[in-house]
């Protein structure tokens, strides 16, 4: 019960209990009709997964509905509808919630073949979820501002008042989230909340979200600022070379480089699992793969694809030896960021 009270937290922390009585409402019906060969709740956006579903449809000839959402009110959706859930598999954002649903038994195991694709620290070690495309944790900084010497080997130096009003941060984010998760996973509770103390006592400025965060360092608002690496690129590709921002993987690595997970499962309600297993295989194919780190540029996982440009192979960043289902419990770190001043 506790992945589910997690979801239904998070939910209402978020102000969600509306949006989510409405998705259900729609997304039952928009999967009503003839019968799909398989259907999808996807927490990764339609802008994204449709040309990809799109592909697996024209390919394989079969019929594939597909529910889009935010993460964790479809997980909270396939919790509440239990064994009368219409679908097959769960495409999710992030590990954390394919991990709270293996723990509420609505996942399967998956094949092995499946599985052996890829290293073991992004797929789930009991085998209910595999990684489909990886996310680093990072540092946004100025380059007109610092050069990477500047900057220190760990994130935990960032306590240091040389560093006051020049930090922003975005608390209320679910990635943060999960990397402060991370963090309290594997420095333990009181040295994450000594960490995010520090931080506060350094007069961060918030952000709403990853993307505003990374614009406000362009701007030099900020000059440095904890986000996923992708976010860059997408700078980058409207500005060129000359924005003034660049992405530093901390020297110290291991969890401060954490490498999070999207990733599918397939529910326990599912109809169709040979169909399921052959678009998970799909999703794992190369070209699925490179689409993913040319589009997002994101960490392709599957084997024999090579790393986009400007991004460090994942070989070089430490392994923190965390069970990424474990990253679920939000609600811990809302708790813990809210004692530490940041919410």
């Amino acid at each position: 019960m506790q992945g589910r009270q997690a979801i239904r937290n998070h939910l209402r922390r978020a102000g969600c209990a509306l949006a989510f009585l409405w998705t259900t409402i729609a997304g039952a019906a928009c999967l009503t009709g003839p019968s799909a060969d398989l259907t999808v709740y996807s927490g990764r956006s339609q802008e994204l997964m449709e040309p990809l579903i799109e592909r697996f449809r024209r390919e394989t000839g079969l019929k594939v509905q597909v529910r889009y959402g935010g993460t964790p009110e479809l997980a909270a959706t396939i919790l509440e509808e239990g064994k009368n859930s219409p679908a097959d598999l769960f495409l999710a954002q992030d590990a954390g919630a394919l991990g709270a649903l293996a723990r509420e038994d609505r996942l399967r195991r998956l094949p092995t073949g499946l599985l052996e694709a890829l290293e073991p620290r992004y797929r789930s070690p009991e085998g209910f979820w595999t990684g489909i495309s990886g996310r680093a944790r990072v540092v946004a900084y100025n380059t007109n501002r610092l050069n990477e010497r500047e900057l220190p080997d760990s994130i935990r130096e960032f306590t240091d008042p040389r560093w006051r009003g020049r930090i922003g941060w975005a608390p209320s984010n679910g990635s943060f989230q999960a990397f402060v998760t991370g963090l309290r996973l594997v420095w333990g509770e009181e040295e994450t909340l000594r960490w995010l103390r520090g931080i506060v006592a350094t007069s961060p400025k918030a952000y709403p979200n990853n993307t505003s965060l990374v614009e406000a360092v362009g701007r030099g608002e900020i000059d440095v600022g904890f986000t996923n690496h992708y976010y860059l690129f997408r700078f980058l590709a409207e500005s060129g070379e000359s924005f003034p921002v660049r992405n530093y993987y901390a020297r110290a690595g291991g969890i401060e480089s954490l490498v999070n997970v999207s990733g599918a499962g397939i529910l326990d309600t599912c109809r169709n699992q040979a169909t399921s297993e052959k678009f998970i295989a799909f999703l794992l194919s190369g070209e699925s793969q490179e689409y993913f780190g040319r589009v997002t540029r994101e960490y392709p996982l599957g084997p024999g694809v090579d790393t986009p440009p400007l991004l460090p192979e994942l070989s070089t960043l430490d392994d923190p030896g965390l069970d990424l289902s474990r990253l679920d419990d939000l609600q811990g770190s809302i708790r813990l960021l809210q004692r530490a001043g940041a919410l």
